[in-house]
């Protein structure tokens, strides 16, 4: 290729990144990622008022908690952050998978001088059937919303459209990415299997192509018709480079920011995540019902040893599984709760979310800085 050519694809490229940046009101292409229970509207604040795009999470809430951290980050910033849903299929009840499922549970809550619970119940409501937090986020019209697991149906997408919401989705494959583009998505989050937490796939009984985020993020830039965010095992300024360099306009980083002090973490998430244990992540369903990357402990080892195939799907498993964490914390044993991690653990780097993302920014943008 000339190098006439190949300096018009850079300008278009440029082009598309100063747009998608301006889209999303932010001076830095670095997205805190939303992590459910762990990112606070301190930490989302923080890292908007720094330059790159916080995000909350309330899916993982009601309507009154989610207006509660809505209210609250925008108390703390003027500038833009990401409000992310969770969009799982509507599951069904299944009584009798879910009396095996705790059963097999049973000793592991005994140990800890507890029972499991009668039943188990979904704690979570998909955005998808929820009209009452379709109305408050229409009510509240944060500049942006993004989705996991999966896609609102048209209505709420035109909806939300309307309301003049930029949307985004998280993707695991080029299909993803494609009913990402045809649902009429601004951008998608091309979320590799290095990723801590949950995967977005849409149906976690589907096959996964597991593709790594630097394959992904490639595919999606060449393929899809949408500006990409990649994420995954991203800790520093020469992984933002990185993926930046395939095309992607921007980088979503979570595991980094856990043992920021504005994040909700536990001490005991903080240690674990500080240590050895941070090289050993594992994806599994056995915690939540749905696959997700976590530090191994005595929970995802039970998942691999023990665990019933037939897992209750989610929420439903999560129900248990926090209820067999809240029994052995009060024993003082940590190692059976949600502990999220992606792979690149090891590299983190404890400091205040500001400044993470001020140091994150030097290391990509200032050639003699040194990642450490």
């Amino acid at each position: 290729m000339s190098s006439c050519g190949s300096l018009a694809q850079q300008r278009v490229r440029d082009h598309a990144l100063m747009t998608t940046l301006q889209r999303l009101g932010i001076t830095i292409p670095i997205v805190q990622a939303p992590m459910a229970g762990i990112s606070t509207p301190t930490m989302a604040a923080a890292v908007s008022n720094a330059g790159g795009l916080g995000s909350i999470a309330i899916g993982a809430t009601d309507v009154a908690g989610a207006r509660s951290m809505i209210t609250e980050t925008r108390a703390l910033t003027g500038r833009p952050f990401n409000v992310n849903l969770f969009v799982h299929a509507e599951p069904k009840a299944d009584e009798a998978r879910a009396q095996n499922w705790l059963s097999a549970l049973r000793p592991l809550f005994q140990i800890h001088g507890a029972e499991p619970p009668a039943t188990l119940r979904k704690i979570y409501k998909s955005f998808a059937v929820d009209d009452e937090m379709l109305s408050l986020v229409l009510e509240v019209r944060p500049k942006i919303v993004s989705f996991h697991f999966g896609l609102p149906g048209a209505d709420h997408i035109q909806a939300l459209r309307q309301a003049g919401c930029v949307l985004m989705a998280t993707a695991t494959s080029l299909a993803e990415a494609h009913a990402v583009a045809d649902a009429g998505i601004d951008i998608v989050i091309a979320q590799g299997w290095e990723a801590g937490g949950h995967r977005g796939i849409f149906n976690p009984a589907a096959p996964d192509e597991r593709l790594g985020t630097f394959a992904l993020t490639h595919l999606l830039v060449k393929q899809s018709r949408l500006p990409v965010i990649a994420a995954g095992g991203i800790m520093d300024g020469a992984g933002i480079n990185a993926v930046r360099a395939l095309g992607a306009v921007a980088a979503q980083l979570g595991t980094a920011f856990i043992a920021c002090p504005e994040s909700n973490a536990d001490e005991a998430y903080r240690a674990a995540l500080a240590g050895a244990g941070a090289k050993h992540t594992i994806m599994t369903a056995a915690i939540s019902g749905r696959p997700a990357r976590c530090l191994a402990n005595a929970f995802t080892n039970w998942g691999e040893a023990g665990a019933p195939a037939d897992i209750p799907a989610y929420p439903f498993a999560y129900d248990a599984g926090k209820a067999l964490n809240a029994a052995a914390k009060a024993l003082g044993e940590s190692g059976y709760g949600a502990q999220w991690a992606g792979q690149g653990g090891p590299l983190l780097r404890p400091m205040t979310a500001a400044a993470l993302v001020n140091l994150l920014w030097q290391e990509a943008t200032v050639p003699t800085a040194t990642v450490t």
